[in-house]
């Protein structure tokens, strides 16, 4: 700035040093710095607990995405009695039973876990036919995605033997085998079943069958394939906001190979008792400070949503939101070469799980969130709210409306069993003249609307409208969704 030297800059600041010791200004007897302000005294008294919350909650945030995604093998493992290269396969789409983040009850699903400290493991995908196709992804145990299965991924539709090799593994690769080199020792994989044209879920869940996974050591006489339905089973895979997050986040890293931008946070940990080759055994104050952390990243996460950015939504004047909410990079690891981005991380694997390893400008699938209703009010419980839609919608395959628990991001378990409407169900809605039809979300139907309603039994809702297969009207935002309307 011109006319103010260094010389300037440097008087100025002794000063503002001078301001906050007023015996260094007078006689010279205090130093300029290394000690609190005169009459400062500390905010906390047990300095120990305050150490042990700060970390918790920070470590909550940093590691969502891994004890999310373990939240799906602890589940299989215990509710379902699943093991390592088992596969989940579900005989219709997904109930409330299914406790899962913003899962879809329109495709039936496909899950498996294995580990690969065992050694290699095959995944044998069928090709994409006229009897149908699978997509997904699989993922390390932080959740981001190492290979895209389907006909926009790894294996273009044609199937294939895809090869999941460990950490550092230096042994042959098998001729027709793809490599997929994971970061991670446990790995696990959601697919979905799609239904080719004129087929159903009976079909999706026979063509799920074809699917294959066992170790390369077993190669040569891969043992029978044991596949699990929990269709009619409660499946619980939500994150444990309270001390057992921890316990989760020890499951983990005892397996896992650090990261070296992890290092900092893996050393945090130890004030936990959080540390690999080491069993968890927090004494009583270390548990109320996790306790606590966990419980306060989740209010802090449900704050964060009621005041998403507005870069956020998909529409300027419109109140949905992405549920893939990418990084700078348009993937969904959020590190960039100076730093982590944890909270834009958290906030996404929040609401979201088995996310695709990069979004394109043309996803095979976009998924809307309702944030609020047309006067920018967050959505409530025990409210009735409708969505008109109109009879073309920009999308190649169909539509579908969800609602979801705002509290847990899972399905809302109803006398009705309903979570879902689609346009397969448009045979048995009401239409509006013009062909639209009129969806109500809240705890009653209108008299006779029972068709077009999704209840939500007094829970929050949040509504999530799937695009599959949208249009260039879609992607390049030149139809515009109506928003939520509250009646009154």
């Amino acid at each position: 700035m011109r006319g103010f030297s260094s010389s300037t800059a440097i008087a100025a600041f002794m000063v503002s040093l001078l301001a906050w010791h007023p015996a260094a200004a007078q006689d010279g007897t205090e130093t300029l710095g290394g000690q609190p302000p005169a009459g400062a005294a500390a905010s906390v008294k047990d300095f120990d607990y305050q150490i042990k919350y700060q970390r918790a909650f920070e470590a909550a945030l940093w590691s969502l995405p891994m004890v999310q995604i373990y939240g799906f093998r602890r589940g299989a493992f215990n509710d379902l009695g699943a093991k390592e290269n088992d596969i989940i396969a579900m005989s219709g789409t997904a109930t409330p039973k299914l406790e899962a983040i913003t899962a879809n009850s329109t495709t039936p699903y496909i899950a498996a876990f294995t580990d690969l400290r065992k050694g290699p493991v095959v995944l044998d995908i069928p090709a994409a036919s006229a009897e149908g196709s699978v997509y997904g992804q699989v993922v390390d145990a932080w959740q981001f995605t190492i290979a895209d299965v389907g006909p926009a991924g790894l294996d273009k539709g044609k199937g294939g033997k895809l090869l999941f090799t460990p950490p550092g593994y230096t042994g042959n690769v098998p001729a027709g085998y793809i490599q997929v080199a994971s970061p991670n020792y446990r790995i696990s994989f959601a697919f979905r079943s799609v239904p080719a044209p004129g087929k159903g879920s009976a079909d999706a869940y026979a063509y799920s069958k074809k699917l294959r996974m066992y170790y390369l050591s077993e190669a040569k006489n891969p043992p029978g394939q044991r596949f699990i339905d929990p269709r009619h089973e409660r499946y619980a895979t939500l994150p444990y906001y309270d001390e057992r997050f921890f316990a989760d986040l020890q499951e983990v890293i005892s397996v896992e190979p650090v990261n070296p931008q992890d290092k900092v946070m893996m050393g945090m940990l130890t004030s936990l008792g959080i540390e690999k080759g080491k069993p968890f055994a927090p004494d009583e104050k270390t548990k109320q400070a996790m306790r606590q952390a966990a419980i306060d990243a989740w209010f802090y996460l449900q704050q964060w949503f009621d005041n998403i950015p507005k870069d956020k939504l998909y529409w300027p004047d419109r109140h949905y939101a992405s549920l893939l909410m990418t990084d700078e990079n348009r993937t969904f690891t959020f590190n960039y070469d100076d730093k982590v981005d944890l909270i834009g991380r958290a906030a996404e694997y929040f609401w979201c799980t088995y996310m695709p390893k990069m979004l394109t400008d043309r996803p095979a699938t976009q998924y809307l969130m309702a944030m609020a209703d047309k006067d920018g009010k967050l959505l409530e419980a025990g409210k009735l709210y409708k969505l008109d839609i109109p009879a073309e919608m920009p999308v190649k395959q169909f539509w579908a409306l969800s609602v979801y628990n705002r509290a847990t991001m899972s399905f809302i378990y109803t006398d009705q069993d309903r979570t879902t409407l689609s346009s397969y169900d448009l045979k048995t809605m009401k239409k509006n003249a013009d062909g639209s039809v009129t969806i109500y979300v809240g705890p009653k139907a209108p008299d006779g609307m029972e068709a077009n309603w999704i209840p939500t039994a007094g829970k929050r809702p949040l509504p999530a409208m799937r695009f599959y297969g949208g249009t260039d009207a879609l992607n390049n935002k030149t139809f515009k969704m109506a928003d939520f309307e509250r009646i009154e």
